[in-house]
């Protein structure tokens, strides 16, 4: 089969996203049930966050792995593997009984989401040629925006209907089914095999990954990533909902409607940045400006003691996602800074960073809420000091990508040492 040039290709996509839509929801929808796995479980703000950070903390440390096993053995492998795991992993979620199967439940989930990016990349690489996979890798990218404002409202409404059990459980049916699927569009009807075994120099990996790991470069991209992505991502996967509840008495579903709004701006938000980008010819300078918005609004939840005006809050909340919409420029430094042959290492060391973020933030907001509960200074004392991780956080990208070096700036410097 030709693939490039094959109708078919365009099955491919349509179920390759897909399949990455509803596994990126449920990157986050267990944050809409926080409050009745706490009654249902008995346990403590601090287990809730270790158990949000967890799945963050998988997905984390297999970016890098991934990309290394993907260029070995090819793509189809991994993504119907890990769209089979994350949907066995949200149904043993559904059917705990016990913190310790929701423990293990994350950890296959965070395994499964673990292979969907690097692996869609690399699909759509084989099946579109360049032209078209430069249009088409925004709309995979977007999709896991998508995916997030699916398990807002829309879940907490299918929550409502079915209980949390039956609507977790249906999810990871859904997500088995679409493993199925992908087998036979990517392996029985292409004729494929399922892997595809490529002889890499392992020599060359590990030269390649210290030579990235000693770059002052690489670390900015690592650092900014992760002051701007963890501070989006861990909060509304964890503690938004609970704090729109909390807080501001609100139901399930109006509390999700916070998360709804971030999400709008973070659709917005991706391309409004690469159009101020091109335009000011510049990724660092746009971008410092979003690390100090990013900063700002962070800092505002202080200012107002951890409860601004509702008006102010949804303000607060749009903007805060249409920062993290920018996080794509990111990925444009390190196509401007590396090699081609290299970005795919250099993108994963970076989002490391942004995930890693989203790993400490739940659990670090977890136990500042634990500690002023117990301390009698009560939920909105907690949400307060709470804050401060997110503000902090953001500070560190904006010293990171304050490091970064623009292309045309690395040009000047070598012209000048030589």
């Amino acid at each position: 089969m030709d693939k490039q040039n094959s109708k078919f290709r365009w099955v491919v996509f349509a179920s390759v996203l897909f399949t990455y839509l509803i596994m990126s929801s449920q990157r986050t929808a267990p944050g809409l049930v926080i409050d009745q796995i706490m009654n249902d479980f008995h346990v403590t703000a601090t287990t809730i966050g270790l158990l949000t950070s967890i799945q963050f903390f998988v997905y984390t440390g297999l970016q890098i792995p991934m990309g290394l096993l993907a260029d070995r053995f090819g793509p189809n492998f991994f993504l119907i593997t890990g769209a089979f795991l994350t949907g066995l992993g949200t149904i043993i979620y559904s059917f705990g009984t016990h913190e310790f199967v929701l423990f293990l439940a994350r950890i296959m989930t965070g395994t499964g989401d673990a292979t969907i990016w690097v692996n869609t990349v690399l699909i759509l690489s084989q099946w579109f040629s360049k032209k078209e996979f430069t249009r088409l890798i925004g709309v995979a990218a977007a999709t896991g925006s998508l995916g997030f404002l699916l398990a807002t409202v829309p879940f907490a409404a299918w929550i409502t209907l079915l209980g949390w059990r039956g609507a977790f459980f249906s999810a990871g049916l859904l997500l088995c089914l679409c493993g199925i699927w992908l087998y036979f569009i990517l392996v029985k009807k292409p004729k494929q095999s399922i892997f595809v075994k490529n002889n890499i120099q392992r020599e060359k990996t590990w030269v390649l990954l210290r030579r990235i790991f000693s770059t002052r470069q690489a670390w900015g991209l690592f650092f900014c990533h992760f002051g701007i992505v963890g501070t989006y991502v861990g909060f509304i996967s964890s503690w938004a909902v609970p704090y729109g509840m909390n807080m501001y008495d609100m139901t399930r579903s109006h509390a999700s409607q916070l998360i709804l709004i971030g999400l709008v701006g973070a659709l917005i938000g991706a391309p409004l940045s690469g159009w101020i980008s091109s335009r000011l010819n510049s990724i660092k300078r746009p971008y410092i400006v979003v690390h100090i918005i990013l900063i700002l609004c962070w800092s505002a939840f202080l200012l107002f003691k951890g409860n601004p005006p509702l008006h102010i809050l949804i303000v607060l909340f749009f903007i805060i996602g249409l920062a993290y919409g920018a996080n794509a420029l990111t990925f444009a430094c390190v196509r401007q800074s590396f090699p081609l042959h290299e970005s795919g290492i250099v993108s994963g060391f970076a989002n490391t960073g942004g995930f890693l973020s989203a790993v400490l933030l739940p659990s670090i907001f977890g136990k500042i809420l634990d500690y002023f509960e117990s301390a009698s200074g009560g939920l909105s004392a907690g949400y307060f000091y709470g804050f401060i991780t997110p503000a902090a956080f953001s500070i560190i990208g904006l010293i990171g990508v304050s490091i970064i070096k623009e292309r045309e700036r690395m040009r000047e410097e070598k012209s000048i040492s030589n």
